[in-house]
């Protein structure tokens, strides 16, 4: 057993801390009485969630996020294991420039790849439809679909795609019988990332969005400008729900994957 090191315990509680302190302050205000944001909160109500089911704007808003995300989802993972099976099986030297190609969009800062889409969605006709929504979403997640699939292809036996080969299969055929439900709980846990990061999105949101269609989090701004109340921490509540129910699944599929792949006997 390796010894503990004080100081790196330490470091790792402050880092803890830091992230999780503001979420633990914010969520017992969506319990508050007040109509206005309070900690520590008065009373205690559910009052502020019945507010957000009840309110058209709000369910407009949320019905339309989950759209969204639901086609990103489906394109970002469609798109992002292609990707990820070019880049690993076939695509040799140039595969390492394109993975790398790949993760752009997580190393470009979000209001540069949000200002970069708008003036391009304004040129081609797709600022504030659902059509640039799903594609500058897609954009965004596919990179996190890329790595969950590569890291669930790289331990698959390419050996057992040439033995279906040979005894007649096409490429692809060996591809869909062989490897694809080996690393199906790899895909799946890419796209409830892909969900998650596209239902969360702001930045790229604030500067797509339309006069009527509006994302849940875009709205969330401008209740905040002109309206604050509990219902935006009410809302926080259910969106780290939401998250973690995402983060656990995807959790319990990557342990899946690994029993899935993992060597016979190993």
């Amino acid at each position: 057993m390796r010894p503990r090191i004080p100081a790196l315990d330490a470091a790792v509680a402050a880092i803890l801390a830091f992230v999780l302190v503001p979420i633990l302050l914010v969520l017992p205000m969506a319990f508050s009485e007040t109509t206005y944001l309070a900690f520590p909160p008065k009373g205690f109500t559910t009052h502020w969630f019945s507010e957000f089911f009840d309110d058209r704007r709000w369910m407009g808003a949320f019905r339309f996020s989950l759209e969204i995300a639901a086609a990103t989802a489906l394109l970002a993972t469609t798109i992002g294991t292609m990707a990820a099976y070019a880049t690993l099986r076939g695509a040799g030297a140039i595969g390492t420039v394109f993975r790398a190609l790949l993760v752009g969009p997580i190393v470009v800062p979000h209001i540069a790849l949000a200002v970069a889409l708008y003036l391009f969605f304004q040129r081609t006709g797709l600022g504030g439809t659902r059509l640039g929504y799903v594609l500058a979403h897609a954009v965004i997640a596919m990179p996190f679909v890329v790595f969950t699939v590569t890291a669930a292809l790289a331990s698959v036996d390419p050996g057992l795609e040439d033995a279906a080969m040979i005894c007649g299969a096409s490429r692809f055929t060996a591809f869909r019988l062989v490897t694809l439900p080996l690393i199906l709980p790899n895909v799946v846990s890419g796209a409830l990332f892909a969900f998650i990061i596209s239902f969360d999105e702001p930045v790229v949101a604030f500067f797509l969005a339309g006069i009527r269609d509006k994302t849940l989090p875009r709205m969330m701004f401008d209740d905040i400008e002109q309206n604050l109340t509990p219902v935006i921490p009410a809302i926080a509540v259910l969106l780290t729900a939401l998250s973690i129910v995402v983060l656990v699944s995807a959790a319990l599929l990557r342990r899946l994957s690994r029993r899935t792949t993992a060597p016979a006997g190993g």
